[in-house]
């Protein structure tokens, strides 16, 4: 997809440099692109939100119609329909079985508006328990494995066994109700409620009580508006992003800040036509509305742009501003350094990280993710920092890929090694792109395999 700026008067250099570099394109010979063919999947007539894989060739997809579909990430073909919920889906997950469990049936748990929670069976499509008893929607649920129960996020949490018997549960939080949950250390849970991040710690029963219980420790009031990411980097930190722009990295034993940043777009601050520039941009810019990470990096979806952010230096090492048309809903990194990313624009973009040396007149990032406690450093004892970074390897994130299938909104996206990648949107549909060269050695396997079925092969003998 080609997208071209063109105007009929002579612009400022600065601003016509910053419309140039604005937004990445790529021609129709993508190289590097893997993904040549697709196939076009319809079973829901609503808004497909959420994608969770249910093992290595099958995943289910749920929306805004409340079917959850279960299909065959290899052939695209539909396995099984699942009807239960009269409301669109808020939330989706799976429920894996017990290690020491002989059945080893594939669970999943969805949430919906209608304020009910169903566990689902996915190898027979069968129901197998509902819970109807919430007081507001479940808008995030997630699993305990170890301690084989599963918690419920809405204007209070809930504990909840594998037969869906409440345990426990805390009173009411808010109105505004618990958007994310994840699991740290020491039987306990961070929850994201409105600009609060609220730690629990899990009671499990001990001999002579059968009591389960779960208790408020600390409540975390840093950020300054509502938190729409939250996630575990590894077992000593985890991540959250706001609606304003602010990323803060989390020690998850004693719940202080190993870093902050909250100043992601600085664009040219010397030119003077700042008015044109800000007219380019739009809202929620600098909303965090998704990140991921992996051994090294975190990367980060900042309203259009991506940014990746280095756990060992402690900097941001890579980024484009922007990086689609509209803001980032989706982001995930893949195993060869390759990045994909998906937007409010339709489209989904997969980006190289290639290392680069940062040439010394390049002016380096400064402001990300600087150490939290760091104060103002006066200029000789900055010099040496300075110097450092115009040495430093940087990084460049560089556009390998441009899949144009949706017509609307692109909600998330699921990949399969093996089989490709599956995106979701507004449109209603789910698409599978399957990687060309891949697809077309395996149909030439199976023509060989049929004829040397049939004796054709030795006919010309």
């Amino acid at each position: 997809m080609l997208r071209w700026l063109i105007g009929g008067s002579r612009e400022p250099q600065g601003l016509a440099e910053y419309k140039k570099s604005a937004l990445q394109t790529i021609g129709e010979e993508q190289t590097q692109n893997p993904y040549t063919e697709l196939l076009v999947l319809k079973a829901h007539h609503d808004i497909v939100r959420f994608l969770v894989r249910l093992d290595d060739c099958r995943f289910a997809s749920a929306g805004d119609d409340g079917l959850v579909v279960v299909w065959n990430a290899q052939t695209g073909e539909k396995l099984l329909e699942l009807n239960g919920h009269t409301q669109k889906i808020t939330a989706i997950i799976t429920f894996p079985s017990l290690e020491a469990c002989e059945e080893k049936n594939q669970l999943i748990l969805t949430a919906s508006a209608d304020r009910t929670v169903i566990l689902w069976n996915c190898d027979t499509g069968r129901q197998v328990q509902k819970v109807s008893c919430f007081q507001s929607t479940v808008k995030c649920l997630t699993v305990l494995q170890r301690l084989d129960v599963w918690l419920s996020g809405g204007n209070d949490l809930c504990v909840w066994n594998r037969k869906l018997d409440l345990l426990c549960k805390t009173s009411h939080l808010s109105d505004t109700g618990i958007s994310a949950l994840i699991e740290i250390p020491k039987n306990c849970v961070v929850a994201a409620v409105g600009k609060e991040l609220i730690i629990f710690r899990l009671v499990a029963p001990i001999e002579g009580s059968l009591e389960w219980d779960i208790l408020e420790v600390k409540r975390l009031l840093d950020h300054q508006d509502n938190i729409l990411s939250l996630a575990n980097i590894n077992d000593l930190s985890f991540v959250t992003g706001s609606h304003v722009g602010e990323l803060i990295i989390w020690d998850t034993l004693d719940w202080t800040m190993q870093a902050c940043e909250h100043n992601f777009w600085d664009p040219f601050p010397q030119l003077d036509t700042q008015q044109e520039i800000k007219l380019c941009q739009k809202p929620n810019d600098i909303s965090i509305h998704h990140l991921t990470w992996d051994e090294e990096n975190v990367f980060v979806a900042v309203g259009r742009g991506l940014y990746v952010y280095n756990l060992q230096m402690k900097r941001v090492i890579a980024c484009q501003k922007t990086a689609h048309d509209s803001r980032v809903l989706h982001i995930a990194k893949l195993p060869n350094r390759q990045l994909i990313s998906c937007s409010e624009d339709g489209s989904v973009r997969i980006w190289e990280l290639r290392e680069k040396q940062q040439m010394a007149a390049e002016p380096v990032p400064t402001g990300f993710f600087n150490m939290w406690g760091f104060g103002r450093v006066n200029k000789q004892a900055s010099q040496p920092v300075k110097k450092q970074q115009e040495n430093a390897t940087s990084c460049l994130l560089e556009l390998i890929g441009d899949l144009i299938g949706h017509s609307s909104s692109v909600e998330m996206f699921l990949y399969f090694e093996d089989h490709g990648l599956v995106t979701c949107s507004a449109d209603h549909l789910i698409i599978l792109w399957k990687n060309g060269d891949r697809e077309s050695g395996l149909r030439s396997l199976k023509l060989f395999q049929k004829l040397e079925e049939n004796g054709d092969l030795y006919l010309a003998a």
